[in-house]
């Protein structure tokens, strides 16, 4: 994997600039958040036991911020858009049942 795939797992930015292997504290230059989390990782599945696919991987309860896991690989996919469609909709369902507050 090459460091110009990396993106931010927060905003999106480009992490072309930065070596691998992230180390432990490096930042996002654009937002300053840490990147060797949970969120960044090629092991995190939110739709899984304790988030990670990794079973011998202890537990890690804030998956945004760093950590010392061993198991971590960066994902060159880690960013994911907020939905803005969807949360209009709802704002839109709420205010037909509730009225414009």
């Amino acid at each position: 994997m090459s460091d110009n795939s990396l993106v931010c797992w927060k905003c999106g930015a480009s992490l072309a600039a930065l070596s691998l292997p992230l180390r432990r504290l490096d930042e996002c230059p654009s937002c300053r958040a840490e990147l060797h989390v949970c969120r960044m990782c090629v092991d995190y599945d939110p739709r899984v036991a304790k988030q990670c696919r990794e079973p011998t991987a202890e537990e890690v309860r804030d998956k945004t911020r760093a950590n010392f896991c061993d198991f971590f690989k960066p994902r060159p996919n880690a960013y994911v858009p907020p939905n803005t469609e969807e949360v209009e909709r709802a704002r839109a369902e709420l205010e037909k049942l509730f009225g414009k507050s």
